[in-house]
Protein backbone atom coordinates (compact mmCIF):
# COMPACT_ATOMS: atom_id res chain seq x y z
CA UNK A 1 0.00 0.00 0.00
CA UNK A 2 1.14 3.31 -1.12
CA UNK A 3 1.82 6.17 1.49
CA UNK A 4 -0.87 8.21 0.07
CA UNK A 5 -3.14 5.40 0.19
CA UNK A 6 -2.31 4.73 4.18
CA UNK A 7 -3.08 8.59 5.05
CA UNK A 8 -6.17 8.94 2.75
CA UNK A 9 -7.69 5.80 5.23
CA UNK A 10 -6.28 7.14 8.55
CA UNK A 11 -7.81 10.54 7.95
CA UNK A 12 -11.59 9.29 6.71
CA UNK A 13 -11.03 7.07 9.60
CA UNK A 14 -10.45 9.68 12.45
CA UNK A 15 -13.20 11.48 10.80
CA UNK A 16 -15.42 8.57 11.40
CA UNK A 17 -14.63 8.69 14.84
CA UNK A 18 -14.42 12.25 15.04
CA UNK A 19 -18.14 12.69 13.71
CA UNK A 20 -20.09 10.70 16.86
CA UNK A 21 -17.51 12.76 19.38
CA UNK A 22 -18.97 16.05 17.24
CA UNK A 23 -22.44 14.73 17.80
CA UNK A 24 -21.90 14.44 21.74
CA UNK A 25 -20.22 17.45 21.98
CA UNK A 26 -23.33 19.37 20.23
CA UNK A 27 -25.81 17.30 22.31
CA UNK A 28 -24.26 18.13 25.67
CA UNK A 29 -23.64 21.67 24.67
CA UNK A 30 -27.75 22.25 24.19
CA UNK A 31 -28.42 20.56 27.74
CA UNK A 32 -25.99 22.73 29.55
CA UNK A 33 -27.95 25.94 27.27
CA UNK A 34 -31.36 23.81 28.22
CA UNK A 35 -30.28 24.18 31.96
CA UNK A 36 -28.93 27.66 31.77
CA UNK A 37 -32.38 28.27 30.00
CA UNK A 38 -34.26 26.62 32.58
CA UNK A 39 -32.66 28.61 35.55
CA UNK A 40 -33.46 31.82 34.09
CA UNK A 41 -37.03 30.73 33.76
CA UNK A 42 -37.18 29.13 37.34
CA UNK A 43 -35.86 32.65 38.40
CA UNK A 44 -38.16 34.66 36.37
CA UNK A 45 -41.21 32.82 38.05
CA UNK A 46 -39.84 32.55 41.64
CA UNK A 47 -39.96 36.52 41.59
CA UNK A 48 -43.17 36.77 40.55
CA UNK A 49 -46.39 37.03 41.72
CA UNK A 50 -47.28 33.42 40.77
CA UNK A 51 -46.83 31.64 37.58
CA UNK A 52 -48.78 30.88 34.17
CA UNK A 53 -51.23 28.27 36.21
CA UNK A 54 -52.41 30.99 38.13
CA UNK A 55 -50.35 30.29 41.84
CA UNK A 56 -47.72 28.28 42.78
CA UNK A 57 -48.98 27.50 46.23
CA UNK A 58 -50.02 23.62 45.79
CA UNK A 59 -47.50 21.14 44.79
CA UNK A 60 -50.11 20.35 41.69
CA UNK A 61 -49.18 23.69 40.12
CA UNK A 62 -45.55 24.06 41.43
CA UNK A 63 -45.02 20.65 40.09
CA UNK A 64 -46.98 21.44 36.60
CA UNK A 65 -44.38 25.01 36.14
CA UNK A 66 -41.18 23.21 36.63
CA UNK A 67 -42.38 20.74 33.63
CA UNK A 68 -43.27 23.25 31.65
CA UNK A 69 -40.08 25.05 32.10
CA UNK A 70 -38.01 22.13 31.79
CA UNK A 71 -39.94 21.46 28.04
CA UNK A 72 -39.77 24.49 27.30
CA UNK A 73 -35.79 25.34 28.02
CA UNK A 74 -34.95 21.82 26.22
CA UNK A 75 -37.18 23.24 22.73
CA UNK A 76 -35.50 26.60 23.19
CA UNK A 77 -31.58 24.69 23.22
CA UNK A 78 -32.73 22.51 20.29
CA UNK A 79 -33.72 25.36 18.26
CA UNK A 80 -30.76 27.32 18.64
CA UNK A 81 -31.55 29.37 22.20
CA UNK A 82 -29.46 32.33 22.97
CA UNK A 83 -27.00 30.58 20.69
CA UNK A 84 -24.72 29.73 23.77
CA UNK A 85 -24.45 26.12 22.66
CA UNK A 86 -23.34 27.36 19.12
CA UNK A 87 -20.97 29.30 21.28
CA UNK A 88 -19.59 26.06 22.96
CA UNK A 89 -19.53 24.03 20.34
CA UNK A 90 -17.49 26.34 18.18
CA UNK A 91 -14.80 26.90 20.39
CA UNK A 92 -14.96 23.51 21.16
CA UNK A 93 -13.73 22.50 17.67
CA UNK A 94 -11.41 25.68 16.97
CA UNK A 95 -7.53 23.90 16.54
CA UNK A 96 -4.60 25.96 18.24
CA UNK A 97 -3.23 28.12 15.69
CA UNK A 98 -6.03 29.36 13.78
Amino acid sequence: MSEIGLNTILSSSSNVAQAPNAAKVKDAAQQFESMLMEQMLKSARESGSGDWTGTSEDQTGLSMAEMAEQQFAQLLASNGGFGIAKLVVDGLEKKPGR
